[in-house]
């Protein structure tokens, strides 16, 4: 058996919600709003986006390109491009009904085609992410001309998100699902766990998006900063401690402008595609 779109949509509206419940660093949640957007924008676009994602059989650039319209009209703004490029394969991948999820999402990103960059490329320009540039190969500004994974292979180097396409979400699976795993078996409140799932990728590699906005010295300055505070999270036998200490970092994050978007596009991948496994595994038992 197979989840059925409401099912797909429900996760992840889920898990845009769990992720906002969570005081991530420098990125917007319910303890602080930052980067002119609010909760409530990325909640009308979790909502918009839910369904052209669970679409039933579309293909995964028609999904982006949906998601995406979808967003605009609700808010206003692109608020959730990167979550829309990360979930739609994973929502794809749990319509075949295979319970190793990586496995079917490997068959999904092989598939993909001409017609996906062309959609995707749509959409990232109708989006227009900050710090979208020109490119020498596979231009979005351009037709496409080779599939979306090829694309996405060749920014794989300087983008995390495309890196995700080109190694079948291997940062998900083998970075974000062990630290969701961890905190659970810690017995930690979601929020926490989903703040553990964040500073692993944020202390991990430089976040794309502030690469791109700030430069390779800021990112490392903040993945430096996030490396010392995973570390004192795991130390810890009660997280809440810390959370003066993090909202202390969001505050001075968001007064530079540093949004570390890419982790947390990753985290509400790793979420979603934790609610995928559970729902095969139930449908499957």
């Amino acid at each position: 058996m197979t989840p059925s779109p409401a099912e797909i949509a429900d996760a992840f509206t889920a898990a845009c919600l769990e992720e906002l419940d969570a005081p991530k660093p420098g990125n917007v949640h319910h303890y602080a709003s930052g980067h002119r957007m609010t909760v409530d924008d990325f909640v009308r676009s979790a909502a918009a986006a839910a369904e052209p994602l669970a679409q039933r059989g579309a293909r995964i650039g028609a999904r982006i390109l949906a998601a995406v319209e979808a967003t605009c009209a609700a808010v206003g703004a692109n608020t959730n491009l990167g979550i829309i490029l990360l979930a739609a394969p994973l929502a794809a991948a749990a319509e075949r009904g295979d319970t190793d999820l990586r496995r079917a999402l490997a068959r999904v990103l092989a598939e993909l085609d001409l017609a996906d960059a062309d959609l995707a490329f749509r959409a990232i320009v109708r989006a227009a992410p900050g710090g979208l540039g020109r490119a020498d190969r596979h231009d979005v500004f351009a037709p496409a001309t080779v599939t979306l994974r090829q694309a996405m292979a060749e920014a794989a180097n300087r983008d995390r998100i495309a890196h995700q396409y080109a190694s079948d979400f291997d940062d998900v699976f083998t970075r974000g699902n062990p630290a969701l795993a961890d905190a659970a078996a810690r017995a930690w409140p979601a929020r926490w766990a989903t703040v553990a799932v964040y500073l692993a990728f944020l202390a991990a590699f430089p976040d794309s998006h502030i690469l791109r906005k700030h430069g390779a010295a800021v990112a490392d300055d903040t993945r430096r900063a996030a490396e010392s505070f995973r570390a004192r999270l795991h130390a810890s036998e009660q997280p809440e401690a810390l959370l003066p200490d993090l909202l202390a970092w969001d505050s001075a994050l968001k007064r530079e402008n540093i949004n570390p978007g890419t982790s947390a596009d990753l985290t509400v991948a790793t979420l979603f595609a934790h609610r995928l496994n559970e729902y095969l595994a139930a449908a499957n038992h």
